[in-house]
């Protein structure tokens, strides 16, 4: 079994930087790829970014430039750096994994979201 837990949320002004966390735990075998996504009020949950075994990242247009998603595979946790923030950012922000434990195959496990709100 695996829990990830977000971190970093909160109220921002435009223009802030604050930085997300999401730790993983369990008895983890691989964590094949983390990810960031996002829902805001009313709308769909969309991919913010992605980052795969290797270091491959990919990124929403929106946030292109200026996020940038990480990963400290000794701790198991995935960080995203947000700089320049607009209002539309606002969003409950949502970490996701590809795990293999020792007991099951790929499995897709998600945190229970963080909210960031940006104040213009």
């Amino acid at each position: 079994q695996v829990q990830l837990v977000e971190s970093g949320g909160g109220l921002v002004q435009a223009g802030g930087s604050p930085r997300l966390s999401c730790a993983a735990s369990g008895k983890i075998s691989s964590i094949l790829s983390m990810a960031w996504y996002r829902q805001a009020p009313g709308k769909q949950r969309e991919l913010v970014a992605a980052i795969a075994s290797g270091g491959i990242t990919n990124y929403a247009d929106s946030v292109k430039g200026r996020f940038t998603i990480s990963r400290d595979n000794a701790k198991n946790t995935v960080y995203l750096q947000m700089n320049s923030l607009k209002p539309e950012d606002t969003a409950v922000y949502y970490c996701n994994a590809h795990i293999i434990t020792t007991a099951f195959p790929q499995t897709v496990y998600w945190g229970q979201g963080t909210q960031v709100t940006v104040s213009s």
